[in-house]
């Protein structure tokens, strides 16, 4: 396995998995969107994401990243807010490999921190986490506030 820093070289291989990774989360198929979506990530350059590939050029999984800042530590930070991996890859450590990837990432970055959030009922994926050094955050209330469009 290899993991790449996904460009529009490809983007049908990161489409596709997007795609499950939304089905994944109960979104309708929409495999068109998909890609408009990640095409538009990958134009302005607003997401980091990283494909892993078998060494056929199979795509196994991929994660993206968003980036930020700590105000307080005045620092950059990344929001690793998709994280997916094939079914037919799934158990061979691709989702593994991925974090650690993230990891030395974000050091090369000069991060902070790498945040992220799951389902709380994804219980396979906390404890991958935390077996990767996530912590689970306990000191502050986080909130969200959906915007209705006009």
């Amino acid at each position: 396995m290899r993991i790449v820093k996904a460009s529009r070289a490809e983007i049908v291989q990161v489409s596709a998995l997007f795609d499950g990774y939304r089905q994944f989360y109960e979104q309708a198929p929409d495999l068109d969107a998909a890609t408009t979506f990640i095409e538009a990530r990958l134009e302005h350059q607003d997401s980091v994401i990283f494909l892993a590939l078998a060494d056929d050029g199979e795509p196994l999984g991929f994660v993206q990243l968003y980036p930020s800042f700590s105000s307080v530590a005045m620092k950059s930070m990344w929001y690793l807010n998709d994280l997916f991996v094939a079914d037919s890859a799934r158990g061979q450590g691709v989702a593994r490999a991925l974090l650690k990837h993230v990891e030395s990432f974000a050091k090369e970055t000069g991060a902070l921190t790498v945040k992220l959030a799951t389902a709380v009922s994804n219980v396979k994926a906390k404890a991958l986490y935390e077996s990767e050094g996530y912590v689970k955050v306990t000191t502050f209330d986080h909130y969200t506030q959906r915007v209705k469009s006009a």
